[in-house]
C-alpha cells in the first residue's frame, strides 16, 4: 500500500475480530459523513458496512444495494444512514438521477461501494476505506482521510 494508507490494528482482520476493526474505523473516520469503501468483487465491504451500521445503532437486516443502488437505515437515536454500491452504474449521470449529490451533501453518513463508478462527483472531503484479501478467511484493512 502506498504510505499515505494507514494498515487498521495489527492486521488480518477475520470475522472473530471484525467487530473490534469496525469500532477502530469508526473512531477514525468519525469527522467524516462520507466513507468510499475499496476492494474486489467478495473482500467483504457489505459484511463490514454490516458491522459498522450496527455498532452506529441500526437494528433493521441490512443488505447489499447491488440492484436498488441506495439502501436507508434508521438508527436507534432517529438518524440515518445511506448504503450505496455503485457497481451496476453504466455512467455518473445514472448516480445524478438517483440524487446522489443531495444524498452526499445530507450529513448523513453515506457508505458508498464501488465509489470509482462517481469518482467525478465525490466531494473533496471523505473517508477512504481499502479491503484487501489476504485469503479466503483473512483481511488487511486500510483507510485515510482526504482533507
Amino acid at each position: 500500500m502506498p504510505d499515505s494508507w494507514t494498515l487498521l490494528g495489527n492486521g488480518s482482520v477475520t470475522l472473530n475480530n471484525l467487530d473490534a476493526a469496525a469500532k477502530q474505523l469508526l473512531h477514525e473516520g468519525a469527522d467524516k459523513s462520507v466513507w468510499l469503501l475499496l476492494g474486489d468483487v467478495g473482500s467483504g465491504k457489505t459484511t463490514l458496512v454490516k458491522k459498522l451500521v450496527k455498532e452506529i445503532g441500526v437494528t433493521s437486516l441490512v443488505t447489499s444495494p447491488t440492484f436498488s443502488i441506495v439502501n436507508e437505515y434508521s438508527k436507534t437515536n432517529g438518524g440515518i444512514v445511506y448504503h450505496f454500491d455503485m457497481y451496476r452504474l453504466k455512467n455518473e449521470v445514472e448516480a445524478l438521477d438517483l440524487g446522489f449529490e443531495e444524498y452526499l451533501s445530507s450529513g448523513n453518513l453515506c457508505l458508498i461501494e464501488w465509489p470509482e463508478k462517481v469518482s467525478s462527483i465525490l466531494p473533496k472531503e471523505y473517508f477512504e476505506v481499502r479491503i484487501d484479501n489476504h485469503n479466503s478467511v483473512s483481511r488487511d484493512i486500510y483507510f485515510r482521510n482526504h482533507e
